[in-house]
């Protein structure tokens, strides 16, 4: 088990006043059977907004909020302590469905929402006639994996080098991208086979060997789940499932779904925006 408190900072200074804006924030961890969400509180200022929370579709949690005063700032901070215990079962015999069962009617209408290509996870021709010549012969657990080793020896991790609205097709011919790219390449190429995935969006706790009570500098990350007969993850950035480091805060079809932060606002004429995200492990 480890319990890590988390503080993630979004500020923008606008260019011109704001004269009001609508916003949602996905910052708050959730609370599921390997990980617990002990604290959790979500702090906006000017304070003069009104705020509220909902879950949305995807069983994220949202907090809302709307500024109707003229501002020349937003500033968003997050603060959550959390306790996460991940065990990635190791799959024995009977645990991982065929691909008859997989491609059954039942299956795609279970995971109508994770089994479709979305906007983002499209990974393009070029993969799409690669993929199917990795996995011959093998089980969809051991076609996800190929489908991972595959990605590790193609893909760089680059920061900087792409956006929030790059594909996955871009991502591939580049062959380098951020964690979202990576997530989003492997889940088109596992959707592509049939097998169901969906984007994670969290953070990371970047170096195991600090000390309790030691404060770093941590980040949102992006990794996946896939499903084989029970849900799995994998971080196609650091090559292996999420572990206790790794923090879920919301699923969904890719980062659309997911943004920490999007809104829509009236003036501004453009923004400085200036992120943090500090992770300190408590136990």
């Amino acid at each position: 088990m480890t319990r890590l408190r988390i503080l993630h900072r979004t500020a923008y200074r606008y260019n011109q006043r704001v004269t009001l804006s609508y916003n949602e924030a996905r910052m708050t961890p959730l609370t599921e059977p390997q990980q617990v969400v002990l604290e959790s509180q979500v702090r906006v200022a000017p304070s003069q907004a009104a705020i509220s929370s909902y879950k949305d579709y995807w069983g994220s949690r949202v907090t809302a909020f709307d500024m109707q005063i003229p501002h020349e700032y937003l500033e968003v901070v997050s603060s959550t302590t959390v306790e996460v215990h991940r065990v990635e079962r190791v799959p024995v015999e009977g645990d991982i469905v065929s691909w008859d069962r997989l491609r059954s009617a039942e299956i795609e209408n279970q995971f109508s929402d994770w089994l479709p290509q979305s906007r983002l996870s499209g990974p393009g021709t070029e993969v799409l006639g690669i993929v199917p010549g990795l996995v011959d012969d093998l089980d969809p657990n051991q076609a996800a994996h190929a489908v991972f080793d595959w990605m590790r020896g193609e893909m760089r991790y680059m920061p900087g080098s792409t956006g929030v609205t790059t594909d996955a097709e871009q991502a591939w011919n580049q062959r380098q991208g951020v964690c979202q790219d990576l997530a989003h390449l492997a889940i088109g190429s596992l959707r592509s086979l049939g097998i169901p995935a969906r984007y994670i969006s969290g953070y990371l706790h970047p170096r195991s060997t600090a000390g309790i009570g030691e404060a770093v500098a941590g980040q949102s990350h992006a990794w996946l789940e896939w499903w084989d007969g029970e849900w799995r993850s994998w971080d196609p950035t650091n090559h292996k499932p999420a572990g206790d480091f790794h923090v879920t805060v919301a699923r969904g079809r890719d980062y659309r779904d997911v943004p920490p932060l999007k809104g829509i606002l009236s003036g501004g004429g453009g923004s400085h925006l200036d992120v943090s995200v500090e992770i300190t492990r408590l136990a």
